[in-house]
């Protein structure tokens, strides 16, 4: 068991050295060597747990990939509809972009041409998006002649935009970048019949209870 422990931490401090390089320098520039020497452990155990660069980058994308369902589960379930669930994503999964060095380089490598591969959570997070709005639509809490084919576009196109922005300056990501956001938007997507309106600030302190997927860093 204390072998399967250590086993584990070296793992979990690999795939946190990786994001770190990756998110700074790049996957194409990147070495196992660099990563290797940020983890504190030797090339043969980062070899042992993973054999390629590309297997590490999927170990991070796949963190990555956990930590936003967990947001995105968390704001389906919590029962405040539709599209106050999608208000306080938006805002949870900015912050964590600002947090986590794991998620922000997750979604950094699905961007990479480098890989060779798709942005796997932007295509989640947008896939998510659309689901909530047909859920919003479904619940009555669209405004007349708004449709999710209309809004998803504008939605993920900025939210992918602040993520993007925010890699560089985490202003970007803040609660009144993205208050404000919703605070122009929901004026036209929201219907003026919901017994209660869609706040554009996180309801219930929902930036506060994301869980992050490794060590939080700068």
């Amino acid at each position: 068991m204390v072998k399967q422990d250590r086993a584990a931490r070296t793992r979990q401090s690999l795939i946190l050295a990786a994001a770190e390089v990756f998110a700074q320098e790049g996957f194409a520039p990147a070495s196992l060597a660099a990563i290797s020497r940020r983890a504190g452990v030797s090339n043969g155990a980062l070899h042992f747990h993973f054999e390629t660069k590309k297997a590490l980058a999927q170990a991070v994308e796949g963190e990555a990939v956990q930590t936003m369902r967990r947001i995105t589960e968390v704001r389906t379930n919590e029962g405040d509809g539709a599209l106050q669930a999608l208000v306080d994503a938006t805002h949870v999964l900015m912050s964590a972009l600002a947090d986590d060095i794991v998620l922000r380089a997750g979604f950094e490598l699905g961007g990479d041409p480098a890989r060779g591969e798709g942005p796997r959570l932007r295509r989640e997070w947008q896939r998510w998006i659309e689901d909530t709005l047909r859920r919003a639509e479904a619940e009555g809490g669209l405004a007349e002649g708004v449709s999710p084919a209309d809004a998803s576009p504008a939605i993920v196109a900025v939210t992918v935009g602040f993520e993007v922005l925010g890699g560089e300056d985490k202003g970007w990501l803040s609660e009144e970048t993205i208050a404000g956001f919703w605070a122009l938007m929901l004026p036209m997507l929201a219907s003026r019949r919901q017994p209660v309106p869609v706040s554009p600030s996180p309801a219930g302190g929902a930036r506060r209870t994301v869980m992050t997927s490794a060590r939080s860093t700068d």
